[in-house]
């Protein structure tokens, strides 16, 4: 399927830009998350004529990403969580519990912008990971994970 991209998509393209997909991916991701439309002829004009008043919607969301980046860049969070006397954690921190840590410190970050390239963190101690504010903002933190002993 055909469709144009309202925004820039990672491993796909940007803003504009005519693109191939699946069917699926289509109708049931790109379209529906209101990421793109379906190229059809009367799409491509009416994008044609909305096309700047997107392009500086999407530079308004990259500037508030990067100022919201630079704030949270090298910042560390603390969780505390329950762990056994050799620093294995009882369960893991997900990306959901870091979510709502850096929610509760004034960020709103959704569990699916946290990335956690090595999985869960189930030991205790410091662990680098990487919030993606945006497709072109990636932030780096500090997750500090402590023991609290039961």
């Amino acid at each position: 399927m055909q469709v144009i991209l309202l925004e820039k998509v990672i491993n796909l393209g940007g803003l504009g830009e005519i693109v191939k997909v699946k069917d699926g991916y289509a109708r049931n991701f790109l379209i529906p998350q209101r990421k793109a439309r379906r190229a059809t002829a009367t799409a491509i004009a009416e994008f044609e004529t909305k096309r700047a008043e997107l392009e500086t919607a999407a530079a308004a969301r990259l500037a508030v990403a990067q100022a919201q980046g630079e704030k949270l860049n090298g910042l560390t969070v603390q969780i505390l969580q329950k762990a056994g006397v050799d620093g294995r954690l009882f369960g893991s921190v997900t990306n959901a519990d870091i979510a709502e840590a850096l929610t509760k410190q004034g960020f709103a970050i959704e569990k699916s912008q946290v990335r956690m390239p090595l999985g869960q963190l189930k030991t205790v101690g410091d662990h680098p990971i990487s919030v993606s504010l945006h497709t072109d903002v990636l932030v780096d933190v500090v997750v500090a994970v402590v023991g609290e002993h039961a």
